[in-house]
């Protein structure tokens, strides 16, 4: 059996604000450690379920937050920030299932650090489905077939993933209290939450479907300015819907979809507010 394991920062147990989720900010490095620590009491629920490997994609920011040297040794690690499926880099249909952990709520929604990829995204679509990275990272887990049998976050992520992908286990760490505010477990019975509902994941995998992507997939993201959109619609394919900022872009399939969001986001953080 394998698991594969995508580790975002803001809905890690006890990190409140930008402070822990930084690398310039002061609570950064105890962040980490925290996220680590998180991180392995996912892995060691996995390998006593019977997983044979566990593959952690490190998914924050510049993905180079996991301590490696405090990583369970039975996991391999993926870190680093160039890559082409980012949040999800190497999930494929060898996988048994798939676990979001340390997940938040999409932009525009109550939850704490709720957003999507960055600042200047407003929300996102693919055809009619409003969608963050939660979402996304779901349909791609689909795309290969794979369920997303688990998601860990705060409770605004959790109601999200729940709404989104039925029967899916979810494990609410904290609870938000508003975007820069939570009621959080101590980290301790955060862990043991998370081996207990990582192992009922596993055992009830059968029974959850993959997030099935639908063919020919619309992107469409909506940004705060226009200046953003109009950065984005630069990639070829694109096109500014008119009288919004929305930018369309229409995909082969999910994973080219997945590729042309984080273009079209990387480029819409060029634009200058002056």
């Amino acid at each position: 059996m394998k698991i594969y394991v995508s580790v975002d920062m803001e809905g890690i147990t006890g990190l409140p604000d930008y402070t822990f989720v930084d690398s310039a900010r002061h609570n950064y490095e105890r962040a980490r450690r925290i996220m680590t620590e998180e991180a392995n009491a996912i892995i060691r629920a996995a390998i006593g379920q019977g997983a044979e490997q566990v593959l952690v994609n490190d998914s924050h920011s510049k993905m180079n937050n996991l301590l490696v040297e405090e990583l369970h040794p039975d996991a391999d690690l993926i870190t680093g920030d160039l890559k082409a499926l980012s949040m999800v880099q190497a999930l494929d249909n060898s996988f048994d299932g798939a676990i979001f952990a340390g997940y938040h709520a999409r932009a525009g929604q109550p939850g704490v650090m709720s957003h999507s990829m960055t600042f200047g995204v407003r929300t996102m679509f693919i055809d009619d489905v409003e969608i963050g990275e939660l979402g996304l990272n779901a349909y791609v887990a689909g795309h290969y077939g794979v369920p997303v049998i688990m998601v860990a976050g705060d409770d605004c992520a959790c109601r999200e993933a729940e709404a989104l992908i039925p029967g899916v286990v979810t494990a609410a760490v904290k609870q938000s209290i508003s975007r820069s505010a939570v009621k959080t477990l101590h980290p301790k019975k955060a862990h043991a939450l998370l081996e207990v509902k990582t192992a009922e994941a596993i055992k009830n995998r059968a029974s959850i479907q993959p997030l099935v992507p639908p063919t020919n997939p619309t992107l469409r993201i909506e940004f705060t300015n226009y200046g953003q959109a109009e950065w984005a619609a630069l990639m070829p394919g694109c096109e500014i819907e008119s009288g919004t900022t929305i930018v369309k872009f229409e995909a082969k399939d999910i994973l080219e979809a997945y590729r042309a969001m984080l273009v079209m986001v990387e480029l819409a953080m060029q634009t200058k507010f002056c």
